[in-house]
């Protein structure tokens, strides 16, 4: 008889009422940990993007704009959100709402993986708040601060439940179509760059002397926040085979030669048509390939992540550059942080490519099944048959549309009805301001030691009084 059979487990693998024989360690710390890397994406990443990218005067605004939305998305997501995109049905493309907060619901095994709910519940929440926030790129330098405060748990309620569920909860309609999202190409990505445009479309432009220059105020400041968005991608794509897998390696690893790739490919298609090697365009091809991976980022190979870097560098570009120069609705529709061109067309792009290059046996990796995701290009080469490489094709676009049309139309109702209740713009006059008319404050401030002036207008808190020596034995108050 092998005594090895009866080795006792070492005393901190032991299942206890804490850690149920259900829950794998090493994955559940590998969730939060991703998540956190997520979250960071957000605060403070995008946070510090936004304000280091905009004028000075709209600093505070657009980065309290993503601040806000991280807080009030987590409130309505346990309250509702979670439930309606990863719970019990109630129509193919939508959960029934209910609260995540009961301790026996959240001790519980997830839906999948081998942590608790507790944890899933975290990790979504990051992926639905860096959704809203990067809708809010495309807002900044304009929208009523207020309106924003009414979008974001409605958007978030009745825009991104509906794409959660029906492309990534396994009872949604288009993830039993056979969709390949890997990690928020479609959900995150694709949608929030479709419903920000739309939002822009209701919302209006930026005052003319805005759009016409609006230089960043702080370029170290946004090669920090890029950095931050950069290296927190690491969870976003590696955190969501939901276990600590060769398949989260590879997406990782995916995940930063795509973007690479992508940098440089747009940074040399900047010095061959403009003569300069610029550093926004720089982020922007960072950002455009780490958008086009994350649909395909563990069902494709180290190849493919180079070839769709070439592409999410130089269509996007292209885009931007070229096309929306010459397109009337692109230029009427102010788009502040072309999130049009670096979400919803580099996603659109990367679900397809996914579409041509997932390998079926990485597919088996993550989705557990063999054959029914299968890349065109793998389809021909024998790797599975022809059809199903047609058919996946056809499924990622399908989903393109879906996607699309239900953030057109819920956008838009969702504008439409805040602004029966608060006007969606600013008005001129606050707009000529900026931020020390939304908010009584200044990112930077420009006299003496930092003091604000005697006669400011919005500060709620001109009046406090500071005690500061004034003597030797006194107090003078200010």
């Amino acid at each position: 008889m092998n005594s090895t059979a009866f080795t006792p487990l070492p005393s901190n693998l032991i299942p206890d009422d804490a850690s149920p024989e259900w829950m794998n360690k090493g994955d559940n710390a590998w969730q939060l940990v991703a998540a956190t890397l997520v979250g960071l994406q957000s605060v403070p990443g995008l946070i510090i993007l936004y304000g280091g990218a905009v004028k000075k005067k709209w600093a505070v605004n657009s980065a309290f704009m993503a601040l806000y939305a991280f807080a009030c998305v987590l409130v309505c997501w346990v309250g509702w959100g979670y439930r309606m995109s990863f719970g019990d049905q109630l129509i193919p493309i939508w959960g029934k709402a209910n609260l995540a907060l009961d301790q026996g619901y959240l001790l519980h095994q997830t839906f999948q993986g081998m942590f608790p709910n507790a944890t899933m519940v975290f990790f979504q929440f990051v992926f639905a708040a860096i959704t809203l926030i990067l809708i809010a790129g495309a807002l900044l330098g304009r929208m009523n601060f207020y309106a924003w405060m009414l979008f974001v748990p409605l958007w978030l309620t009745f825009s991104y439940t509906v794409g959660a569920y029906s492309i990534w909860c396994p009872q949604g309609f288009l993830a039993e179509l056979g969709v390949i999202d890997y990690s928020g190409g479609y959900v995150i990505h694709l949608s929030s760059g479709v419903a920000g445009f739309t939002a822009a479309y209701w919302v209006g432009p930026r005052l003319t002397k805005d759009r016409e220059r609006f230089p960043p105020n702080n370029i170290l400041l946004m090669l920090a926040g890029a950095g931050l968005l950069w290296m927190g991608w690491t969870g976003f794509n590696g955190g969501d085979p939901y276990v600590v897998s060769i398949d989260a390696s590879l997406a990782v690893l995916n995940t930063h030669v795509c973007a690479a790739t992508s940098l440089l490919t747009w940074l040399i298609l900047d010095i061959i048509f403009f003569r300069k090697p610029s550093v926004i365009g720089a982020v922007q091809g960072m950002i455009t390939g780490l958008v086009c991976i994350t649909p395909a980022a563990g069902v494709v190979q180290g190849w493919a992540a180079i070839i769709m870097g070439i592409f999410s560098g130089s269509i996007p570009w292209f885009t931007m550059m070229v096309v929306h120069k010459k397109s009337e609705l692109l230029q009427k529709v102010d788009d502040t942080m072309g999130v049009f061109h670096t979400h919803a067309i580099a996603g659109s792009l990367g679900g397809i490519l996914t579409g041509l290059f997932a390998k079926p046996k990485l597919s088996k990796l993550f989705y557990g099944k063999y054959g029914k995701y299968v890349g065109l290009f793998h389809g021909f080469a024998g790797d599975g048959k022809a059809s199903l490489g047609v058919r996946q094709v056809l499924v990622q676009i399908i989903g393109i549309l879906f996607v699309i049309g239900v953030n057109v139309v819920i956008t838009s109702l969702i504008c439409l009805l805040v602004q029966l209740i608060v006007p969606l713009r600013m008005s001129e006059e606050d707009m000529e301001i900026g931020d020390e008319a939304a908010h009584g404050e200044e990112a930077y401030a420009i006299w003496g030691q930092g003091d604000r002036p005697e006669n400011s207008r919005y500060s709620t808190y001109n009046d406090i009084e500071v005690a500061v020596p004034k003597e030797a034995g006194q107090v003078e108050m200010i």
